[in-house]
């Protein structure tokens, strides 16, 4: 068991109106057991002198691919070929899932200490999940859906999620889920910005109503809430009557959907990520053709009209960003605050109240972590300075404890070339 008092830290507790507080943090092997005024410190303690950082809840990640590194791609690949091959042999199976656990590993040296994952190669993620749990790997807690379930020609067929014929079909897979004990299910209802062949077209409806409804229907039954990839206002209202718990990405809302998401009591998956760099790199820079780039603006703006219309109507947001597109890094969530604060207007007090104890909440972790508070989990990360004042510290966390776990000094290798592109339009504070 290991017991550390942080000692001399500027805390901030991730509840929605957060401010510095003066504390010291008690951690008891995996438990946060006390917070006390500064000054003497129990017997027993490994004092860790934070020397007056900031500490605060470690990051919720709320849609993760595991299996994808967010390299920029000159022209799109064959994903469901890749899968295929990668599943083909042991040797390759291996490889996969190594990559996946390695992958975990960068989302908790990055400050991500929970991660919520909707779409992935096989039952990795549950495997991984657990060899975490037991002590055995080195990565965030996992809330993992596996491979997502899908149509002939739909998002993500064939590579992240299963193809499913029929309303049949579709619920003998979330039958196949539940064997492999996820903690949600996850439906690709609506085409993407990759998906669509002609401007104007993205998120087309893929999934027909009755096997959205079957699916859902069955994953209720057995306990499981259900996440859906929707990209269309067509596909947002399709999903909402029928069943879906969390809109994963969103579009332009109007008000039968205000109304479907409040009568459902759904929640809103935030991701501006993904698609940025389609809606405002220049093509010479991102490599898309002009129909992805006009598709990837309609996304993105769809996505920030669905984002400003349920803050402004009191319907809850969460944050994901989509890693594994291209450009979306396993270490880079913190990018998904300062756009959530740049281009939805929030405040970054509010941003990092969401990436933390609202997320929790929102995938029902709320009563474990996401908040320094007496009696949770001890996740946490130490930055240099003030996120409220600057929300690109989370940058480069200076410390990380994940469910306990100290990692002192955490690491990632970064990608120059992302930095590079993606920086100008992190806005300045």
């Amino acid at each position: 068991m290991s017991k550390y008092a942080l000692i001399h830290g500027n805390v901030l507790d991730g509840t929605e109106h957060m401010q510095v507080q003066k504390l010291t943090i008690l951690v008891n092997d995996e438990k946060i057991v006390d917070l006390i005024p500064e000054g003497e410190v129990p017997e027993g303690y490994e004092i860790i002198d934070l020397k007056g950082k900031y500490l605060m809840p470690g990051l919720i990640n709320m849609h993760v691919h595991l299996a994808g590194n967010g390299r920029p791609q000159k022209k799109q690949r064959d994903s469901a070929k890749l899968v295929h091959l990668l599943m083909s042999n042991p040797i390759t199976r291996t490889i996969a899932k190594n990559m996946v656990r390695n992958y975990a590993k960068i989302e908790v040296m990055s400050g991500v200490t929970t991660i919520r994952t909707v779409g992935g190669i096989s039952d990795f993620d549950t495997q991984v999940r657990d060899e975490i749990a037991n002590g055995s790997r080195i990565g965030p807690r996992i809330l993992a859906a596996n491979q997502g379930i899908s149509v002939p020609h739909g998002h993500m067929a064939g590579s992240v999620a299963v193809i499913a014929n029929t309303p049949e079909e579709a619920v003998a897979y979330v039958d196949q889920n539940a064997n492999e004990h996820v903690d949600l299910v996850k439906l690709m209802i609506t085409g993407g910005v990759m998906d669509a062949k002609a401007k104007g077209v993205p998120g087309e409806l893929k999934m027909a109503p009755e096997m959205i409804k079957a699916a859902c229907d069955e994953a209720h039954k057995k306990g499981f809430y259900v996440a859906a990839h929707v990209e269309s206002t067509e596909g947002v209202r399709a999903a909402l009557k029928n069943g879906v718990d969390s809109i994963e990405h969103g579009a332009a809302p109007d008000d039968e959907i205000i109304r479907l998401f409040k009568e459902k009591n759904a929640f809103l998956c935030t991701t501006l990520s993904p698609a940025l760099p389609y809606a405002l790199f220049d093509r010479s820079v991102s490599h898309a053709t002009e129909v992805e780039q006009y598709n990837g603006n309609m996304v993105f703006e769809g996505i920030k009209a669905c984002s400003v219309s349920a803050l402004k109507n009191g319907i809850p947001v969460a944050l994901g960003n989509d890693v594994g597109c291209p450009y979306v890094s396993q270490y880079d969530f913190w990018r998904e605050l300062v756009y959530f604060h740049r281009f939805i207007g929030v405040s970054n007090q509010y941003a990092l109240y969401t990436a933390t104890l609202h997320n929790a909440q929102l995938a029902g972790v709320g009563n474990i972590t996401g908040s320094i508070e007496r009696g949770k989990c001890a996740d946490m990360i130490v930055t240099d300075s003030n996120p409220l004042e600057d929300l690109r510290t989370l940058r480069n966390v200076r410390m990380v404890m994940a469910d306990g776990r100290l990692i002192r000094d955490p690491k990632v290798k970064r990608n120059a070339q992302v930095d590079h592109d993606l920086d100008p339009y992190l806005g300045t504070e």
